[in-house]
């Protein structure tokens, strides 16, 4: 029985009990979804709920008499084994070991689909991450939303949404011409002009550039600097690319912000926010009434001199996000965009859309990385930055795709170099992927030894043990998980997890013998387990996709 199945059996006790009299609540009044949860002392029972203290007050009763009532539904429900009232009147639920056992089978006929639920299916999601200007390597703070940002998308889609990732290029702007001049002056071996781009990747591209066109530094200004300009955009959008490929990032739409106002998408997202009423004028410039909707002060849209500001793009973005169909659009911005929380919202209620459901900023804060006890503050190519080639370059990429999802994005991060290259379990992402490791080497070696136990007859009821019961409990929450980190946009959860279910497998391994011994026969118990270890292997293999790491066969 899994845990979504005994939460549907609890609600059923409790109507039960209100349809015969015996507790005294409207219908209403009876929630949807009874929450039941793994209790931390598993001598506690499979699962505990507090249902009883929920309806106690409605009902005008005691928690304790109220749980007397229910769980005396609930013992009559297949499945179950044993319900006890604790404290005040907790349940604690304990299941029958068929019942419990049977999610190995489920597990394994589910395959890649286990874990994948449907609470967001219909909806269409748009995730903006990194959207790094075309002008150097992707630093360190791009590879944390690089791996939060794929990782969220993962995670949406295992809850039935579909997810569009984007980038968003900002390619338009005096960041662009100070990177023409800059790749232009190098190529020339005159000096970079104040405010410029430093660093050996400028002079990797100058020689790029030049080899690719000679004739290039015999032009005449401005048709000089413009070339050195869009030749050196087009070298390092397609390093930032090829990086995040190999980086088990994809993006489904790479959006110029040239495009965006080549395309009239400026002048339709102002037509959109004028029909809805927000757009004024004052003082020969136009505005957006923001501050009507929690921005700290109204915005600017096109200057007294007819310039449009920054502002006016993301604006006209979030329109044309929404105008491309999608339900929600997701932010994920650096820890100097706090700012843009509050203006981002305003955007959206200021174009007759619901800022609680249509979009959400999440902001993500710094990376440090040490190694040798030291902080690591320099790129070997990009100079005063670290670079996500960097990282990959000192870790790989399970290893900083894993640790930078495996914290909230909300607090600072710092990455120890040592630890994640050791293998050791002090090494998170060695310590799960050495599980899934293990399982497999436990079902090559079946195969060994001939044991087709797909095809052998599952008892599931055998699977007593405690160790057992305490891996299979684990495994049956791991489409919550996928709920909870999906709801709450926290990818992390799954890490977390991960590393749970990992210590289950170990426990049970150490103590419950799964193949048969030399000269021993096989037993019934032999097949339960390696159900048992594949459907732990498969649950692992599952979260570790929804991170985008990789599940090891052999270690």
């Amino acid at each position: 029985m899994t845990p979504e199945l005994l939460s549907a059996a609890i609600r059923h006790a409790v109507v039960t009990c209100v349809e015969r009299g015996d507790l005294n609540l409207e219908p209403g009044q009876v929630p949807d979804e009874v929450v039941v949860e793994r209790p931390k002392n598993l001598d506690h029972g499979d699962y505990a709920t507090n249902i009883a203290l929920v309806l106690a007050k409605p009902a005008g009763s005691n928690p304790r008499a109220v749980a007397e009532l229910v769980a005396g539904e609930l013992r009559q429900v297949d499945g179950v084994a044993k319900v006890d009232i604790a404290g005040p009147g907790f349940l604690n639920i304990t299941l029958d070991a068929a019942s419990l056992g049977e999610t190995a089978r489920n597990v394994v006929v589910a395959g890649e689909t286990y874990g994948h639920i449907d609470r967001y299916a219909g909806q269409h999601f748009n995730v903006e991450f990194i959207s790094a200007n075309p002008t150097g390597p992707l630093h360190l703070g791009h590879t944390r939303w690089a791996a939060v940002g794929d990782a969220l998308a993962r995670v949406l889609e295992a809850a039935g949404a579909t997810t569009a990732r984007e980038f968003y290029i900002n390619d338009r702007g005096v960041q662009m011409d100070k990177f023409g001049q800059s790749i232009e002056a190098r190529a020339l071996g005159t000096d970079v002009p104040e405010g410029g781009y430093q660093g050996a990747y400028i002079d990797d591209l100058a020689k790029q550039v030049v080899a690719a066109d000679p004739n290039i530094v015999s032009l005449p200004e401005p048709d000089r600097y413009e070339a050195f300009r869009e030749a050196g955009y087009a070298l390092q959008l397609q390093q930032q690319k090829d990086v995040l490929d190999n980086f088990n990032t994809h993006f489904d739409v790479w959006y110029s912000e040239r495009t965006l106002h080549s395309s009239g998408a400026v002048d339709r997202g102002f037509e959109k926010l004028r029909a809805e009423g927000h757009v004024f004028e004052l003082d020969g410039a136009t505005w957006l009434r923001t501050s009507e909707f929690d921005d700290d002060k109204d915005r600017v849209l096109i200057k007294a001199d007819g310039e449009l500001t920054y502002f006016a793009s993301d604006t006209a973005y979030y329109v044309d996000k929404r105008a491309r169909g999608f339900d929600v659009c997701i932010y994920l911005l650096g820890a100097d965009h706090h700012g843009y929380v509050n203006r981002l919202r305003a955007v959206s209620a200021c174009a007759g859309d619901n800022p609680d459901v249509n979009i959400e900023v999440l902001i993500g804060q710094l990376v440090k990385m040490f190694k040798d006890g030291e902080e690591v503050r320099l790129s070997k190519r990009a100079g005063n930055m670290i670079t996500l080639e960097d990282l990959v370059d000192e870790v790989g990429v399970d290893a900083a795709r894993y640790s930078l999802i495996r914290y909230p994005v909300d607090s600072p991060l710092t990455l120890d170099l040592d630890l994640l290259v050791s293998r050791t379990n002090d090494n998170p992402v060695y310590y799960v992927q050495y599980a899934h490791a293990r399982i497999s080497s436990v079902l090559r070696g079946a195969t060994d030894l001939g044991i087709d136990w797909r095809s052998s007859d599952f008892d599931p009821s055998l699977l007593t043990h405690d160790r057992e019961a305490a891996l299979l409990g684990a495994i049956a929450e791991f489409p919550r998980v996928v709920a909870s980190a999906a709801e709450l946009r926290e990818p992390h959860r799954i890490a977390r997890y991960l590393e749970e279910l990992a210590t289950a497998y170990h426990k049970f391994y150490d103590v419950c013998r799964v193949l048969p011994g030399a000269d021993a026969e096989l037993e019934p118990i032999n097949i339960s387990r390696l159900w048992l270890c594949a459907a732990a292997r498969q649950t692992l293999a599952n979260g570790l996709g929804i991170l985008g790491v990789s599940a090891p066969e052999r270690m």
